[in-house]
């Protein structure tokens, strides 16, 4: 391992190899309708047991209706994004979505596509770069509970 400057100022370690990847899944049940479930300890998992220790890993939601961020996750955030989200797509609004497909859940896709279905997290000597407070949270914004299979591919040497 080596280390260089960045912009002058800061020192970065730089950690040389081939670079593998690795993609697995993590799975889980939400109750939709907003459930927020946290994932910081499966995606650190994940990357634990590919060995790797420098690179970053990124966690992919198939479907239309979850989204993956990252937030405190302590009750009152969780409320207050669940309270924000009721304010900017309420489940109550006329969407042309549940016009076309009588499914009602417009609003859940909405959400999911303002939220994002992925992120990316470097991870240094195998351990993520998260903030002390910041955890990743799965979003289930479907209008019913479900079973999802999220996608964590880890990148790095």
């Amino acid at each position: 391992m080596s280390t260089v400057m960045i912009n002058g100022h800061h020192k970065a370690a730089v950690r040389e190899g081939l670079m593998r990847v690795v993609t697995g899944t993590i799975e889980l049940s939400s109750r939709g309708d907003a459930d927020i479930v946290g994932i910081s300890d499966d995606v650190a998992e994940a990357v634990r047991r590919t060995g790797l220790c420098a690179g970053t890993v990124t966690v992919f939601v198939p479907g239309a209706t979850g989204a993956v961020t990252t937030l405190e996750f302590e009750p009152g955030v969780v409320h207050d994004l669940q309270e924000t989200l009721d304010q900017i797509t309420p489940p109550g609004r006329h969407y042309v979505h549940n016009d076309n497909l009588r499914d009602g859940n417009g609003h859940s896709h909405v959400r999911a596509g303002l939220v994002g279905p992925s992120i990316t997290v470097p991870f240094v000597d195998g351990r993520l770069t998260l903030g002390r407070f910041q955890t990743i949270v799965f979003c289930d914004f479907d209008a019913r509970p479900r079973d999802r299979r999220l996608i964590v591919q880890v990148m790095g040497v």
